[in-house]
């Protein structure tokens, strides 16, 4: 089965306490959007990016989450987490995105986006959604989906097709890296040579590694 874009989500300023941005605006609440969206380097055109400490940059310019782990999470917590609502820019449908490996590249519309990193939970999360404990259950469940580098600028609108057009030999996933630096530290090593990995993970996976006995 071909994958596709479930819904195109653009970040919308909210200002609250849990915000985790000095100025107390975030850009967790994300909305579905009509029509082809530019996709630049930077991210999706008219997306609001709070925290630029923490999200945004080449590496995270595109945050992916899949509307089947959305709906685990909705009989979790028992309400409808809408497209949107891990603050994802595309909902996806019919793709693995915990086993997506790093480096691979997926065509989406007329961009090129390759998979860079798993995205870590946060105390803005938890305060988006007012549960308390979700960045442990979040955790646990690893199912973080997944940022995206854009390869290639372009238009991506919700229905177009997402295509695996390149995937890399070594295999690490998406999931595997999460685990890795959450839960399992004994797949530390398998991150060490993942070249498309960004360095400061490859390098906080040496500290650790170094630094036990």
């Amino acid at each position: 089965m071909t994958g596709r874009v479930a819904a195109v989500n653009l970040g919308v300023v909210t200002e609250a306490e849990w915000a985790g941005d000095a100025s107390g605006r975030s850009g967790i609440d994300k909305r579905p959007v009509d029509g082809p969206v530019p996709v630049l380097a930077s991210g999706l055109a008219g997306d609001f990016i709070g925290e630029r400490a923490h999200h945004g940059g080449p590496d995270q310019a595109v945050y992916a989450y899949a509307e089947e782990d959305a709906a685990w999470w909705s009989a979790a917590i028992g309400r409808t987490v809408r497209p949107g609502g891990f603050g994802e820019n595309l909902t996806t449908y019919a793709v693995d995105v915990t086993g997506a490996v790093i480096g691979e590249q997926w065509a989406i519309g007329t961009a090129l986006l390759q998979v860079t990193k798993p995205r870590t939970p946060c105390a803005t999360f938890a305060g988006f959604w007012g549960v308390p404990d979700l960045i442990k259950r979040f955790t646990v469940r690893a199912t973080p989906g997944a940022y995206l580098q854009v390869l290639s600028a372009g238009e991506i609108g919700a229905g177009d097709p997402i295509e695996v057009v390149e995937r890399p030999a070594h295999g690490v996933t998406i999931g595997e890296v999460f685990r890795a630096t959450t839960l399992e530290p004994e797949l530390l090593p398998r991150l060490l040579d993942v070249e498309e990995l960004p360095e400061r993970i490859r390098e906080k996976a040496r500290r650790r590694l170094a630094s036990r006995p």
